[in-house]
């Protein structure tokens, strides 16, 4: 990804700029996974209700994709605000995994998803204690 390359471009780059790459990369990489969960969800067949999963994986994707644009703007910005963004973005990585930590041993989607959220997750929290 290009990632590193644009945000270092900025005049002024943040001084956590490695945690805010990662940060960006594994959000846009966990809308993609949580997405692509929700629609292999949806295709399923069989007596297992995902319902629940489906709509983490889509809460998720929502939240890591504001997130992601949101670290991508690096001009003025408001400290408070993206501190609250990353604690409800790891909070949504959180369910997220935990919802599809209970399908992960019959749907490799799942599996797949809950290993993307958990490292979000992560990005979030290391991110987190960074501006702290």
């Amino acid at each position: 990804m290009r990632t590193r390359d644009i945000l270092s471009t900025h005049p002024n780059p943040s001084a956590h700029l490695d945690k805010i790459v990662a940060l960006v990369n594994s959000a846009f990489a966990c809308e993609q996974c949580c997405t692509a969960c929700a629609d292999a969800c949806l295709a399923e067949s069989g007596e297992m209700d995902l319902s629940h999963c489906i709509r983490t994986d889509l809460d998720c994707a929502d939240i890591c994709s504001a997130t992601g644009r949101m670290f991508s703007r690096q001009t003025k910005p408001d400290s408070a605000v993206l501190r609250t963004q990353l604690e409800a973005c790891k909070a949504a990585c959180d369910a997220c995994a935990r919802s599809c930590a209970e399908h992960a041993d019959k749907h490799a989607h799942c599996r797949v998803c809950m290993e993307c959220c958990r490292e979000c997750s992560k990005a979030c929290a290391d991110l987190l204690s960074a501006m702290a």
